[in-house]
C-alpha cells in the first residue's frame, strides 16, 4: 500500500470533526496524525476518541492547541494541514497559509461537494454572513411556519460538542430539561433552549450523517441550523443566507461568508430596524455583487423586554450572547438595543469588575467595551460570571442572550430579559418563498 498523506486538522470542535467525519475517517490514502483547536476554551488537550475515529485510528487522534501547529507539522512530516472552522477574516485565513506553506505543507480548504451529507429528506438551510447575524430566529420562525402547516420539522444544528465526545454523538433536544441532562454549556442553550421553549424538536453532536438518520426517523424535512458563517453540512433543497447591515461588507471578507452569499437561494436582510441607511445599502450592494439573482427579504429583530418598565433612567449592566460579541466582533446586541430604546442612563463598564475567567476573556477580546459576554464552556467560568455580574452594583441587569441566564446563574440584582423574533418587512416573505419551493 503506498504512504498515506500525513494530514493536520485546524479546527473548532465542529467543521473540523465533520470534515474528518465525512471525509478522513475511513480514507486509507491519508492519515490524520492531529487536530489543532482554537476559538473555543477548554477543547484542546484531549482525543478525538477512537470510538468515533473508526478502525484507521484505534488510539484515537490528539488535539492540540493550534499555537502548537508548526511544531506539530515538523514533528510529524505533514504534508497537508486542512483548516476547518469559520468567522475569520481572509487576512488571517492567509496568514494561516503562508505559515502552513512556509512549513512545506500544502494549505487546504475542503468545499460542499466533499463535506455535505445528503438527506433522504427535504433539506432547508439556514446560513448566515457573520456570527450573530439572526440566523436561529430565521430558522425557528420557518419551524413555526412548517409545523403550522402540519409538516413534521426537526431542527440540526452546527456543532458545539465541547464536553465528552462519545456521549455527544448523537443529541436530541426536546426540552429544557434535556439542556441539564446533555450538561450544556451557556453557548449551547444559547441555540437550544429558544428551540424547544416553541415546543421544536433540534440535534446537535459530533456524527452528522448519524444525527440526520435519526432526525429522519421523525421529520417531513430537516431544517439545518447553521453556526458562525459555516456552510451547510448537509446538501439543501433551499439554501437561506441571512445579512447583516450593521457590519455591511463582511460577507465579502470573513471565511466562509462569501460562500453562503453565493450559494444563497435566497438572502435575508436582516436587522434593518436598527441599521442605518448606509449599512443597509452598502449590505445590499455586497450581496448583489456576488449573487445577483437571489431573492431578498427584507426583515427587521425587534426586540421586546418582559419587564421594559425597569430600565428607564436606571444604570444598566448589559450582558451579550458571548460568540457575537468575542470572535463575533459586534459592538452590541439585543440587550444594547432593548436598553438605548427604553431609555437606560447609564451602560456599566463590567470590566473593572471582572474576574478571574471573565477577565482572560477581556483581556483576550479587548473591544469587546462597555458590554458583557456569557461565557459559561466550564463551571469556573460561570461563578467568574455570576460574581461580575453581581459585583458591578447595576439597577438592573439587561439579558440580552437568547436562554433566560437567571436559570443557571444566581443574579443578586434586578434583571430582565430581553427577546427578538425575526419579522419580515413587504415581500417575498419567508412564507412566499417556503411557497414557491414548495414546502407548505
Amino acid at each position: 500500500m503506498a504512504e498515506r498523506t500525513k494530514v493536520l486538522i485546524m479546527g473548532a470542535a465542529g467543521r473540523d470533526f465533520h470534515n474528518f467525519n465525512t471525509y478522513f475517517r475511513d480514507n486509507e490514502q491519508f492519515e490524520v496524525v492531529a487536530f489543532t483547536a482554537t476559538q473555543i476554551p477548554y477543547i484542546n488537550d484531549r482525543k478525538y476518541p477512537a470510538a468515533l475515529a473508526g478502525r484507521l485510528y484505534p488510539n484515537g487522534i490528539p488535539i492540540y492547541d493550534e499555537s502548537e501547529m508548526p511544531a506539530l507539522v515538523k514533528k510529524h512530516h505533514v504534508q497537508e494541514v486542512v483548516f476547518a472552522y469559520s468567522d475569520v477574516r481572509y487576512e488571517y485565513l492567509m496568514h494561516r497559509s503562508a505559515l502552513v506553506n512556509s512549513l512545506g505543507a500544502d494549505f487546504r480548504l475542503m468545499g460542499p461537494d466533499r463535506t455535505m451529507v445528503k438527506s433522504t429528506k427535504p433539506v432547508i438551510a439556514v446560513c448566515a454572513v457573520r456570527t450573530g447575524a439572526g440566523k436561529s430566529q430565521t430558522t425557528r420562525k420557518i419551524q413555526t411556519m412548517l409545523r403550522e402547516a402540519g409538516k413534521k420539522v426537526v431542527s440540526i444544528r452546527h456543532p458545539m460538542p465541547y464536553g465528552d465526545l462519545v456521549k455527544q454523538r448523537v443529541q436530541r433536544y426536546a426540552t429544557v430539561e434535556d439542556l441539564a441532562k446533555n450538561e450544556c454549556t451557556i453557548e449551547e442553550m444559547e441555540e437550544y433552549e429558544p428551540h424547544v421553549v416553541a415546543g421544536n424538536v433540534i440535534y446537535a453532536g459530533v456524527d452528522y450523517e448519524a444525527i440526520v438518520r435519526e432526525a429522519e426517523k421523525e421529520a417531513d424535512i430537516i431544517l439545518w441550523d447553521g453556526g458562525n458563517n459555516d456552510y451547510s453540512f448537509y446538501h439543501a433543497d433551499l439554501y437561506i443566507t441571512v445579512a447583516d447591515p450593521h457590519r455591511p461588507g463582511n460577507g465579502l471578507v470573513y471565511y466562509p461568508g462569501e460562500v453562503n452569499l453565493r450559494l444563497a437561494d435566497v438572502v435575508v436582510l436582516n436587522k434593518i430596524d436598527s441599521a442605518d441607511r448606509a449599512g443597509i445599502e452598502a449590505e445590499l450592494d455586497a450581496v448583489r455583487s456576488v449573487n445577483p439573482t437571489a431573492q431578498i427579504i427584507m426583515a427587521a429583530s425587534p426586540v421586546t423586554v418582559d419587564d421594559p418598565a425597569a430600565i428607564r433612567g436606571k444604570r444598566v449592566l448589559v450582558v451579550e450572547d458571548g460568540p457575537t460579541l468575542t470572535h463575533g466582533e459586534m459592538k452590541y446586541g439585543a440587550g444594547t438595543v432593548a436598553a438605548r430604546q427604553l431609555g437606560a442612563a447609564e451602560f456599566i463598564d463590567p470590566r473593572p469588575f471582572a474576574t478571574g475567567e471573565i477577565k482572560a476573556t477581556f483581556e483576550k477580546y479587548p473591544n469587546i467595551g462597555v458590554l458583557l459576554p456569557a461565557m459559561g464552556y466550564s463551571d469556573q467560568q460561570l461563578r467568574d460570571l455570576e460574581t461580575t455580574i453581581n459585583a458591578s452594583g447595576a439597577d438592573v441587569v439587561v439579558i440580552g442572550t437568547p436562554m433566560d441566564l437567571r436559570r443557571i446563574v444566581k443574579i443578586t440584582l434586578p434583571a430582565v430579559q430581553v427577546g427578538y423574533d425575526i419579522q419580515e418587512i413587504g415581500h417575498p416573505t419567508l412564507e412566499d418563498v417556503l411557497r414557491e419551493h414548495k414546502f407548505i
